[in-house]
């Protein structure tokens, strides 16, 4: 098995075999928190107004996302994983939620284009996702780390992206190492400063939890959708 990393909207476009897709702040943060919390299905698109016209063909779809860290005007929920816990489980339980973010979910659709697999992946299910490769034993993984808005270099994507390289038997890694260069770089400072309501302080402790569920999540392509869902692993 050979570990290839890469990086931004570019990086996961040239990725090949099994893509990892890493978004830490905080697309893939809120995925596998919604599935845990009941949903059936996350559906990733591109831009906002193709989610609105989901919706318009399905009232029951719960929005949710961002353009540039912003909650969208008219959808349901940011992409927050502080915001999605302030609501009960049952807001959730059953539902399909879109979601539209301007990394991790523009990253998974460059990806599907040439990949043979693709992963979504966080801190919160990182073990989860190594331990689905290490039972595929794919040729080749492609972790890509999809920064700020798939343009900008981010350490929580490169440090999440060395610990499942770690996880898979490539290289070392040290948490403490990587919180103390996550925590005080200017995206976690965004949010730890406390001075934009739309990203809340609580949001990067949630985000930098370890192994946190026991299934990772795979998107496909379904009927002209590209679908999420789990992948028990164990």
């Amino acid at each position: 098995m050979q570990i290839h990393f890469d990086r931004l909207f570019a990086g996961a476009q040239r990725a090949q075999g099994t893509a990892v897709i890493i978004d830490v702040f905080r697309a893939f943060t809120c995925t596998p928190l919604l599935f845990s919390l009941g949903i059936e299905k996350s559906i990733l698109v591109s831009t906002p107004q193709e989610a609105f016209a989901l919706k318009s063909q399905d009232q029951a779809l719960l929005l949710s996302g961002e353009v540039s860290g912003i909650p969208i005007e008219g959808f349901d929920l940011g992409n927050s994983p502080s915001e999605i816990l302030k609501r009960n489980a049952s807001y959730f339980k059953g539902k399909s939620v879109v979601q539209r973010t301007s990394s991790g979910v523009q990253g998974v659709l460059a990806a599907l284009e040439g990949a043979d697999e693709v992963l979504l992946a966080s801190y919160n299910i990182a073990g989860a996702t190594a331990g689905h490769i290490l039972v595929k034993q794919p040729a080749n993984v492609c972790l890509v780390a999809m920064g700020w808005e798939a343009k900008e270099i981010a350490p929580e994507d490169e440090w999440c992206a060395r610990y499942i390289s770690h996880l898979l038997g490539s290289g070392e890694y040290n948490h403490n190492e990587a919180l103390s260069e996550i925590l005080f770089n200017k995206t976690a400072q965004r949010f730890l400063q406390a001075e934009e309501p739309d990203f809340p302080a609580e949001d990067p402790s949630l985000c930098l939890q370890r192994d946190v569920y026991d299934f990772a999540l795979k998107a496909t392509r379904r009927e002209n959708r590209v679908v999420v869902s789990k992948i028990e692993t164990r």
